[in-house]
């Protein structure tokens, strides 16, 4: 198993390998034929297997169009758009078997962790669709999830300075909804009763910490099923360790 993630210009890049003990030609109808797809991939998808068809989508509210096949070669590489996004598949004959080289281009890069943890079962239930098995319908675990957070070096924060003041954020998807890591976030944000400035709970936590440094949480919708941590640390002490720290070890807690 093989994961890398990259940017292109302000696009994120996600690759993942994949090898599978079945011929090009069977792997090639998982991935075209509604009735098969829709067991393993995360929605129904109904298309020809022709550059410029339409996609529709199914996720259980109804279908519509909200993509389009950008690239088709029967039985090595199908490509296509869903919504903003890119997928593109392509097959190697591989012995006895094939290797898959999936591609997934988004915009939301500190989601790339939800959508690797999420491909991963997917073409989990992709094999076991091959070997006749019954697919097993399941959610990436918090470790999964926050593997790839590390792999990819998403909880690194982004330095910069404001009117020559330092400034660090940190940005990260969380693997529960808000009102869970809210009270998690209180208590690793030690924050002085006098100096709070805003509390919108469980949205906004921002506040003058001991050391000086004014520090702001702000939780939102996130990529999966939990919320988006913001976590912008200003002044001289914004690049201490220990901002990061405490957003790490929310991700810890959270996942239990």
């Amino acid at each position: 198993m093989t994961e890398t993630l990259r940017t292109d210009g302000d696009r994120s890049v996600l690759r993942m390998e994949r090898r599978f003990r079945h011929s090009r030609d069977k792997v090639w109808r998982a991935l075209t034929e509604p009735d098969q797809m829709e067991r393993w991939f995360p929605a129904r998808a109904e298309f020809e297997a022709v550059a410029g068809s339409d996609v529709r989508y199914d996720d259980g509210s109804g279908p519509q169009v909200d993509g389009q096949v950008t690239e088709a070669t029967p039985g090595r590489v199908l490509a296509f758009t869903w919504s903003s996004e890119l997928l593109r598949f392509e097959l190697h004959d591989d012995g006895d078997g094939c290797r898959l080289e999936f591609t997934h281009v988004f915009d939301d890069h500190h989601g790339a962790a939800s959508y690797a943890s999420g491909w991963e079962l997917c073409f989990v239930g992709l094999d076991q669709l091959l070997a006749g098995a019954p697919v097993v319908d399941a959610s990436p675990s918090a470790a999964q999830h926050d593997a790839y957070v590390d792999r990819f070096g998403l909880g690194i924060g982004a330095a910069d300075t404001v009117d020559g003041v330092p400034r660090v954020r940190l940005e990260r998807q969380l693997t529960a909804p808000a009102d869970v890591a809210w009270p998690i976030i209180e208590r690793l944000a030690a924050a002085p009763a006098d100096g709070v400035v805003e509390r919108d709970e469980p949205k906004a936590l921002a506040y003058t910490a001991a050391d000086g440094a004014r520090a702001r949480w702000e939780l939102g919708e996130g990529t999966g099923h939990g919320a988006r941590l913001v976590l912008t640390v200003t002044g001289d002490a914004a690049a201490d360790p220990v901002w990061s720290d405490r957003v790490a070890d929310l991700a810890r807690q959270l996942r239990g």
